[in-house]
């Protein structure tokens, strides 16, 4: 790939990762990359060194993280990953309830669809729609998130509420483009249908929540997300969607920091109650 790619990925200027990598060949006496059409290719030499390089970049991590790990303030950062949607949505009233309890704890959010590496410290705490099984996490579930369908107010005054699942099929819904993870929920409710039952797709689950909202179709979301949305109404009709686990995760060094424990319980605490049906 190009160079200018990898040097957005690592968060680095161009020129100064092109340093690194001339440093680097430098120190080894050998030749890591070659130039080829599409950008930088690894020489033979360079790939038989990745592994190892590899190795010494997580133990590096793992020696930063047991550092990080002694730091007993109270206070500093700490980097929280979740979903765009949970970060969007549901994490901004909670961070700020932090912040009042918390003044002295600096929040840095992360939303990304992605799988962060917390042994990188690329987040300190995540939420996850999944338990985490990499080693040395520790992990917590915090409840599970019902779904529903919903639908703008102006769609169903067009439309009408659905009675049935016949009637359901009748309305515009709104899917996902290259992922079909939509496509199959609904085809599991027993419909034969195709991409274009979606009159309107998007991968970003933010845009997409927005799009349902504005009225351009029918579409999931969480219910503590949901319910709050005054431009949406809950169908009438609602075939079975499973719940979203939420889990928390924390590598077991950072943990251990009264700073990650603080915001660790004060997540747990605040999404369980959001979560909490309403007596």
């Amino acid at each position: 790939g190009s160079l200018s790619a990898a040097a957005r990925a690592l968060g680095q200027s161009q020129p100064t990762l092109g340093r690194h990598v001339r440093a680097a060949e430098a120190a080894l006496g050998a030749t890591l990359f070659v130039r080829v059409p599409g950008g930088l290719q690894l020489t033979d030499i360079g790939r038989s060194l990745l592994g190892p390089a590899r190795e010494m970049a997580a133990a590096s991590a793992r020696l930063e993280m047991l550092a990080a790990g002694r730091d007993m303030a109270v206070s500093g950062t700490v980097r929280i990953t979740a979903s765009v949607v949970v970060s969007h949505y549901l994490l901004p009233p909670i961070v700020a309830e932090l912040r009042e309890a918390e003044p002295g704890i600096e929040v840095e959010i992360v939303p990304s669809d992605t799988t962060e590496n917390l042994l990188f410290r690329e987040a300190d705490i995540a939420i996850r729609m999944f338990r985490p099984t990499q080693l040395d996490i520790v992990t917590r579930k915090i409840g599970d998130s019902p779904m529903a369908l919903y639908a703008s107010g102006g769609l169903l005054a067009r439309f009408g509420q659905p009675a049935d699942l016949d009637g359901l099929t009748r309305l515009p819904f709104v899917g996902f483009d290259r992922s079909d993870m939509v496509l199959r929920l609904v085809r599991g409710w027993g419909l034969d249908v195709d991409k274009g039952f979606f009159g309107v797709r998007c991968d970003d689950q933010a845009v997409y929540w927005q799009l349902v909202c504005a009225g351009c179709g029918v579409g999931g979301m969480q219910t503590v997300i949901g319910d709050a949305e005054p431009e949406v109404q809950r169908l009438d009709v609602q075939p079975e969607l499973p719940p979203l686990p939420l889990w928390l995760a924390a590598h077991e060094a950072m943990h251990k920091t009264p700073r990650v424990k603080r915001v660790w319980e004060f997540l747990a605490d605040s999404v369980s109650d959001r979560l909490r049906p309403e007596p």
